[in-house]
């Protein structure tokens, strides 16, 4: 009987995953990042297990915390095509998606891409556009392909969108409809760094001599090894309680009475995916309460709404969720 049980562990632990090449390349992604990003950790951490969990990333920020930067430098050290796009009031969606061009000699219309055809897409100032033109974002962010005069074109993996925004009470900006912000796996607030981040800050940059902080990135991971580790993350173990746990939180959203909007289950999916990346980032093959926690905020802040009573009283997103997490039983 004990050799049996010696056995069965056997068994278990020579099927577990082998996360440490995703481990070694994450710190890696980390370290290349640190050379120029000082502080924000936490947003460098989540846009990491966005790629991992194939999701697109909103950033959001008041102007210089370097949200653009970081988000350009971590494309640098992914081996892909990139793309950046700003976003202005007048841009139109043939500016983001292409049109097509009569051919002369051909005597025949021609499809140019824009520059959403690529791998990695910077969009910065996202609410800076209007709303006709953020809609041609829709289907290329939520199915990863576009549709122009009944051609349907595909987009090549990986495809990821990081967006960056200034906080709605900016000058100039719209608001982002509710459907589109819920293609985005996370809303990502950056701070301001603290006095001892910003006293580094200005070190780095009195002794930088060299202002192409992009030359001081090396590449890290190639389009097979993202693609290889989001594979990975899939097959990450969740447990029935933990399951149960996600989906308790999400629909509590949709039940609680201070909120106006809850989360659907494109919420829960993403709670699922995100958690299994973080693990995976820690080393571990399964899931566990803390890493649906550490996800839970910045995938459900930009999907619910509250009451305006809620919002008159000062309450906020990221408020009404922790309060929100301290009611639904921890599973053991």
């Amino acid at each position: 009987m004990e050799d049996n049980t010696q056995d069965e562990q056997q068994v278990a632990f020579n099927s577990r995953i082998d996360l440490t090449q995703l481990q070694d390349s994450v710190a890696k992604v980390k370290t290349e990042l640190g050379k120029v990003i000082i502080g924000q950790q936490e947003m460098i951490e989540l846009l990491i297990v966005s790629i991992l969990a194939n999701g697109h990333s909103l950033i959001e920020g008041v102007p210089g915390v370097a949200k653009t930067v970081t988000a350009k430098l971590l494309a640098k050290t992914m081996n892909v095509d990139f793309s950046r796009i700003q976003f202005t009031p007048d841009l139109m969606p043939s500016d983001i998606l292409g049109t097509s061009i009569f051919n002369v000699k051909t005597s025949e219309f021609e499809f140019k891409k824009g520059p959403i055809f690529s791998n990695i897409i910077l969009i910065d100032e996202i609410n800076r556009a209007p709303a006709k033109t953020q809609a041609a974002l829709f289907e290329a962010m939520a199915e990863r392909q576009i549709t122009i005069d009944g051609n349907a074109f595909d987009m090549q993996p990986p495809f990821l969108v990081f967006a960056t925004q200034n906080p709605v009470e900016q000058e100039g900006t719209y608001r982002l409809p509710e459907a589109q912000l819920d293609r985005f796996l996370f809303k990502i607030k950056v701070h301001y760094p603290t006095l001892e981040e910003e006293v580094q800050i200005l070190e780095n940059k009195h002794q930088q001599k060299n202002n192409n902080v992009e030359s001081l990135i090396d590449t890290i991971l190639s389009a097979e090894q993202i693609a290889s580790y989001q594979q990975v993350i899939k097959d990450i173990v969740v447990e029935d309680n933990l399951i149960k746990y996600i989906a308790a939180i999400v629909n509590n959203t949709r039940t609680n009475a201070n909120l106006y909007l809850g989360a659907s289950p494109r919420a829960s999916i993403a709670i699922l995916d995100a958690s299994k990346a973080v693990a995976a980032i820690n080393g571990r093959d399964f899931i566990t309460p803390d890493d649906i926690k550490k996800v839970v905020a910045p995938i459900l802040c930009h999907r619910i709404i509250l009451t305006p009573e809620r919002e008159m009283e000062g309450y906020t997103a990221e408020k009404m969720i922790k309060d929100l997490i301290q009611t639904i039983e921890i599973p053991r």
